[in-house]
């Protein structure tokens, strides 16, 4: 018996030892292991100026990320390790922030030369990177391979995430040029720490590393693929360790919110559809949105006042100006005393008295006086009111939250709107962010398209509908022109323009471009 526990124990010590000559070692390019680089590296990184010794390279503009080419010593295990992670499984990932295809976590994976990359990240090259940046970081694996190919992006953000301390990227491309798309791009930043435009771009080079420290200002974006015959492969990830202080998050103002103006119904008569305007069509508009919260009312406005706007937005008299910051939104809106007189006066539809009521009557929502006033939401709301006073009440806050409450029923006791004229060209997109969430209350939303009838949705600019922290889609609505989008959303639901791709240009002489008039209605 002892000898068979002990053939056991020499089987599985066997088994170790295979396993382990199975794994390629990784020879590191030979900046990393000279002790005098690495001091200067170190120094030049403290004072934040600019060091460049062989084939690495510290920046500090617009915030420090080192570039170290040729990274791995050895071209055969480049190959090799490229081979190993084109045989990788990758999954699509889209939302927002992002299109791409990634594959699953290599903390565990056991091919050779993807074994011996990963070891030596994670252990002699992360002891060089603490000792540059004076930190302890975590022996905590943490890196993907993603894949990007044509109109596949990852828009801008900072890396956020507790825990993370540096984040790394190696490419592993074929010859890249600018014009293919697929750069890191690096953002300049406000004295807010938003970001504000990009004033660097690495564009990918095989074998080369680039890593930079996750901070307030580390903003980046790996901008839209281009090239439709080439693949972005890259490895990424992040170093663990005691994450900086961050400044508390800028919260910026709202779009300012007015009542309806004083206007008939005959606007309505000049300009809306005459099957919109029968009360007994309005009702079986209302019980189709009271059943799913959402509707689109097609060929909404007259045909020859929806030429005659569609014409009138492509004019150049109208300034257009682009809404940021790129962390949330890229489009531009225009400016309203530039609009032609026939925009101008849709404009003024949209906000008018008549408009509200129709909205109303389309919705059971209470956007006017006239508008007979429906118990069960106002019960739900009643209930939703009194939830929050008793948690106020519990933690010694009641007085004021009472008084705030009351203001703010006050306030918005008379139906209010916002709204913006926006045109979306190639690049353009919204993200969802936690300052959204953190304001999100009971709202309808209208969008009414002007796209052309060439507009597709794999161009993107549709809206995605997203219940907060979730990554479900709970609605879609796609441009179409002429189509009169309501959706009612409630505290707990997000939306969000996704990006405008390199296909809403690449078969037109000229740049397509969709414009809309975008409303929130407010009780």
């Amino acid at each position: 018996m002892a000898s068979k526990r002990r053939q056991g124990e020499s089987s599985k010590t066997e088994k170790k030892k295979q396993k382990k000559t199975c794994e390629e070692t990784a020879e590191l390019c030979s900046c990393v292991g000279d002790e005098e680089v690495k001091r200067a590296v170190k120094e030049a990184w403290s004072q934040r100026s600019h060091y460049r010794q062989g084939d690495l390279e510290l920046d500090c503009h617009p915030f420090p990320h080192c570039i170290i080419r040729n990274f791995l010593g050895s071209n055969a295990f480049v190959e090799n390790l490229q081979r190993e992670l084109l045989g990788l499984n990758f999954h699509e990932k889209s939302n927002d922030l992002y299109k791409f295809k990634q594959s699953d976590d290599l903390k565990k994976r056991t091919e050779p030369h993807i074994a011996g990359l990963r070891a030596a990240l994670f252990g002699p090259f992360r002891s060089w990177l603490g000792g540059v940046l004076g930190v302890e970081l975590e022996p905590t694996v943490d890196i993907s391979c993603a894949r990007y190919e044509y109109t596949d992006v990852l828009l801008c953000h900072d890396d956020e995430l507790e825990g993370r301390r540096v984040a790394f990227i190696l490419y592993l491309v074929p010859p890249w040029q600018s014009s293919d798309g697929g750069t890191l791009d690096l953002y300049s930043t406000d004295s807010n720490f938003q970001p504000q435009s990009i004033v660097k771009s690495i564009v990918p080079s095989s074998n080369t590393l680039v890593l930079f420290e996750v901070s307030p200002v580390s903003f980046h974006q790996v901008s839209e693929v281009l090239t439709e015959d080439k693949s972005r492969l890259s490895l990424g990830g992040w170093f663990h360790g005691a994450s900086l202080e961050r400044p508390p998050r800028y919260i910026e103002a709202p779009i300012p919110r007015s009542p309806h103006l004083p206007r008939d119904e005959t606007l309505l008569l000049e300009w809306v559809n005459p099957v919109y305007l029968d009360i007994s069509y309005q009702e079986q508009i209302q019980e189709e949105f009271e059943d799913s919260s959402e509707i689109q009312l097609k060929d909404f406005l007259k045909e020859e006042k929806f030429r005659e706007v569609s014409e009138a937005l492509r004019l150049t008299q109208i300034q257009w100006t682009k809404r940021g910051p790129p962390n949330k939104r890229c489009y531009e809106v225009a400016s309203l005393d530039t609009l032609p007189l026939c925009v101008s006066a849709c404009w003024e539809l949209l906000r008018s008295e008549a408009f509200f009521l129709l909205l109303s009557n389309f919705t059971g929502l209470r956007l006017h006086y006239l508008c007979p006033a429906d118990d069960d939401d106002d019960e739900d709301k009643d209930e939703g009111k009194e939830k929050e006073k008793e948690e106020d009440s519990a933690t010694g806050s009641s007085t004021e939250a009472q008084s705030a409450d009351t203001s703010r029923e006050k306030e918005l006791s008379t139906p209010v709107c916002c709204g913006e004229l926006r045109r979306w060209c190639h690049g353009g997109y919204t993200l969802l962010h936690d300052a959204e969430a953190a304001r999100a209350e009971y709202a309808l939303d209208l969008v009414l398209p002007f796209c052309g009838a060439d507009w597709q949705s794999e161009f993107g600019g549709f809206t995605c509908y997203v219940a907060n922290e979730e990554d479900e889609e709970l609605l879609t609505v796609h441009p179409e022109d002429n189509s009169l989008a309501l959706v009612y959303r409630d505290k707990e639901t997000l939306k969000f323009v996704k990006h405008v791709n390199h296909k809403s240009s690449s078969d037109s002489a000229t740049c397509r471009a969709l414009y809309d008039f975008s409303f929130v209605y407010y009780e």
